[in-house]
Parts: C-alpha cells; structure tokens; sequence
C-alpha cells in the first residue's frame, strides 16, 4: 500500500488488511448471491453461466481467504487469535481521525 495513503488514513499496515478483508466479504456474498440466483432460474443457458459464476466467486473467495491466512490476517482455525486481529482492527477504526 502507498505510504502516503497510509499516513493519510491513519491505518498504516492495516490498510492492506481492510482491503483485503472487504474484498473475501464481497466474494463470500458473491457465493450466496449466485447461489440464490441458481435457485430461482430455470433458464438452461442461464444455469449454465450463473454456475460458471458462481465456481469463479468460490475460487475468488479461496484465493483470498488463503492470501489473508498467509498474511496473519485472517484465522479460521483459532479463534482467540481471530479475536486479537479483530480488536486490532476495531481499535483501529475507533483512533481514525474524522
């Protein structure tokens, strides 16, 4: 992330963090919106390309799931550690200068 934006926002480091964690939020309500979507069609052709949509919308969320694992992120697997980034992230937000 560009250092003046991170200065500018008052983020530093977490800048990456929020982008990356709205970005698994969109591609997660992607998957449940293709998903409904599918539900509701009984287009054949439609079918076809909302599954095909809705395959991208799952790797896209695996994609970036595995990106903010790796980056100390996101912790599916242990909670308390979820819970310490997250109040990072809320102390964080509260400090921001409006």
């Amino acid at each position: 992330m560009n250092t003046i934006i991170k200065n500018i926002t008052g983020m530093g480091s977490l800048s990456d963090q929020v982008i990356a964690t709205d970005f698994l939020v969109s591609a997660k309500s992607a998957v449940l919106n293709y998903s409904a979507a599918l539900t509701e069609t009984f287009s054949p052709d439609l079918r076809i390309t909302l599954s095909k949509q809705l395959n991208d919308a799952i790797d896209t969320h695996e994609t970036v799931a595995n990106y903010m694992i790796k980056m100390g992120y996101y912790h599916p697997y242990l909670v308390h550690e979820q819970l310490k980034v997250d109040m990072q992230a809320s102390d964080t937000a509260l400090n921001l200068k409006v």
